[in-house]
């Protein structure tokens, strides 16, 4: 076998150390034509040339889909048989991607990698720090086609755009009244359950809203916040 000499590695031939010794050189011979990309081996390259041709040679046979490499293929055929080969070990979940699990694995680790340079916030994928960046950038990518409103998030952008349609996909199983948000619904179902969720600190009334419990704090606080224009009084 052939060793290599920085780490404690063997491959059965010469050619296989030869790739493997640029993970410790840095050395990335292989260069793409189109962009100033590098890569340690050719084949990496020639998946990376197919970002440029958009080629894609790998299809699937149950769906139309197609794949520019092997392995998305292979991910992807989960999908129609159902199998999740990575499972966890502290619960009975599985995944279909490696990576899910890793990500999964953080509800049980409690780790949270992604960290914000601007206050004390980590989160535990990518995607949720770069929502929240926008919190401070103010960035609102996501506008509305009817209006001039624009959103952080798409979801808040999705929910906004059924008050121009009317659309209200949510509906009660008990009574048939339907909402525009999931949200309002989990509320209104509280009206049946009798759930009050939000308790009070300072006595023993309970609520099934948030906003109602806002409300009732303020006969503790004695705070009124909404002042008449036409006389001097105010309300909570």
């Amino acid at each position: 076998p052939f060793a290599c000499a920085e780490c404690d590695k063997c491959f059965p031939q010469n050619g296989d150390l030869t790739v493997h010794m640029r993970s410790h050189t840095g050395e990335k011979p292989f260069a793409c034509a189109e962009c100033d990309k590098r890569f340690s081996q050719s084949g990496s390259l020639t998946i990376h040339i197919r970002s440029h041709t958009g080629e894609k040679p790998y299809a699937c046979d149950e769906c139309d889909k197609r794949f520019s490499r092997g392995d998305h293929l292979t991910t992807h055929m989960r999908s129609h048989t159902g199998e999740k080969p990575y499972a966890c070990a502290e619960c009975d979940k599985g995944f279909s991607r490696n990576c899910d699990l890793i990500v999964h694995m953080r509800s049980h680790t409690g780790e949270k990698p992604f960290a914000c340079a601007e206050c004390d916030k980590s989160f535990s994928r990518n995607y949720l720090l770069t929502t929240h960046m926008r919190s401070h950038t103010g960035e609102k990518p996501f506008a509305c086609a009817e209006c001039d409103k624009s959103f952080s998030r798409n979801y808040h952008l999705t929910t906004h755009m059924r008050s121009h349609t009317g659309e209200k996909s949510f509906a009660c199983t008990e009574c048939g009244q339907i909402f525009s948000r999931n949200y309002d619904l989990t509320q209104h179902m509280r009206c049946h359950t009798g759930e009050e969720l939000f308790a009070c600190a300072e006595c023993d009334m309970r609520f099934s809203c948030r906003s109602n419990l806002a409300t009732h704090m303020k006969s503790h606080t004695g705070k009124k916040p909404f002042a008449c224009a036409e006389c001097d009084k105010s309300f909570s």
